[in-house]
């Protein structure tokens, strides 16, 4: 599959089969995180990854809204940085989660975004579960598991192509 088919096809998965994710499709999607680029090749973030039921149903309480598919995922993965490095660590493990998202559409996967940065308490209910330090910033989750739901594919003719402007705006 072409890389522009790839991203046409990668979709947000909010509802997942009970299938567990394999250790190797999981040291895949991890590989194409840490292959992310950073500035200065920094590298800020960190990952935990999270494949215990229990665990992950503690994750999805971190907000009100915007992170119930975590329940019946299973596998998450949490997506932290270290500020200190970089002014960039948002953008930097931003790119690595986008990574992952698109490395589980190719490995026949589904998965999602569950923003946490300066969302409610949320920081602070993933920091307690999952040990990660204070001088982290979590970013986000990424639930990832098989589709128990199918999307459709982007329309490139529906595309908003207004947003795109050559030269000046």
């Amino acid at each position: 599959m072409s890389f522009l088919e790839l991203c046409r096809q990668r979709r947000s998965i909010r509802n997942y089969t009970a299938q567990p994710v394999e250790k190797q499709k999981v040291e895949q999607i991890l590989q194409a995180a840490l292959m992310a680029p950073s500035a200065k090749r920094l590298q800020p973030w960190q990952f935990v990854v999270v494949d215990d039921k229990a665990m992950i149903e503690q994750l999805a309480a971190c907000k009100q809204y915007g992170s119930r598919m975590l329940l019946e995922a299973p596998l998450a993965i949490v997506v932290a940085a270290d500020a200190s490095l970089t002014d960039t660590w948002q953008c930097d493990a931003a790119i690595a989660a986008h990574n992952m998202l698109l490395a589980a559409e190719d490995l026949g996967l589904g998965a999602c975004w569950v923003h946490v940065y300066e969302r409610e308490q949320a920081e602070e209910h993933v920091r307690a579960l999952t040990g990660i330090p204070d001088n982290l910033n979590v970013l986000c989750i990424v639930s990832i598991g098989y589709k128990n739901e199918q999307r459709r594919t982007y329309e490139l003719e529906k595309l908003p192509y207004e947003k795109i402007h050559y030269g000046k705006f």
